[in-house]
């Protein structure tokens, strides 16, 4: 193994911070509140982007039954679980183990099968190919982006799908997540480092050199009125979607 391939993704700092949070992450109040708020978004773009790359009926319940699926930086599974509910064969991959039992505590209760795998995405995926991709919120957590993109490119399959969120680094996301996201307890202190955030170009970059074609891009933001919402403005927080070149 060379040295590159055998330099860890995983911040251990990262992972010991959301490690903590494990026992509450299925608490629609408590300190996994905001992510909650912000997997029906999620699942939104995602079903969109779904229905669109395999030409799938929006009513179909199954869009991705036979398929194979990859949640990456996964936690207790609160993306995982609805992935497995339209019908993926699911594996998820988190880098605190404190995460992955309570996601397969959670997931037993609900009578669901998926592949909880706690450690590094180039060990745990090595070889293996997954139709669908998803990695949301996560990026901006990692020690090595461009490592850990290419890692994400490898477990994808010919004619796969992944699809990434992550916050940009703008003045706006700053105030939203971390002045008053943080500042005012809607999410733990310590969550976001602003500097390793990611600009839509940095990503694009990342997933370009790892042979990837960014196929989609869409602004996550929130409205007083309505809460998170899709939009065409990533300022704060956006969707890529991406296919090999």
């Amino acid at each position: 193994m060379n040295a590159s391939a055998a330099t860890p993704t995983i911040d251990p700092r990262e992972a010991e911070h959301f490690g903590k949070l494990a026992a509450d992450w299925w608490n629609p109040k408590g300190s996994s509140a905001m992510l909650h708020k912000l997997n029906p978004v999620r699942l939104h773009y995602l079903r969109d982007q779904i229905d669109a790359h395999w030409a799938a009926d929006r009513s179909a319940r199954r869009p991705l039954a036979d398929k194979r699926a990859l949640d990456v930086g996964c936690g207790a599974g609160l993306l995982a679980e609805p992935l497995a509910r339209l019908g993926a064969t699911v594996t998820g991959i988190d880098a605190a183990p404190e995460n992955i039992a309570a996601a397969k505590i959670h997931a037993a209760g609900q009578g669901l099968a998926i592949d909880y795998r706690a450690g590094e995405l180039t060990e745990l995926a090595a070889g293996a190919r997954f139709d669908l991709v998803t990695c949301m919120e996560v990026i901006e957590h990692v020690a090595h982006p461009g490592k850990f993109i290419r890692g994400l490119a490898d477990a994808l399959a010919p004619g796969g799908l992944l699809v990434v969120s992550t916050p940009n680094r703008t003045p706006l996301s700053r105030l939203m997540m971390i002045t008053l996201g943080e500042g005012l307890g809607r999410i733990p202190k310590g969550t976001h480092d602003w500097q390793k955030f990611l600009t839509p170009e940095e990503l694009t970059g990342h997933l370009e050199a790892a042979g990837l074609r960014v196929i989609d891009r869409r602004g996550l933001t929130f409205s007083p009125a309505h809460g998170f919402v899709l939009s065409d403005n990533l300022a704060m927080d956006y969707f890529v979607t991406a296919v090999r070149g």
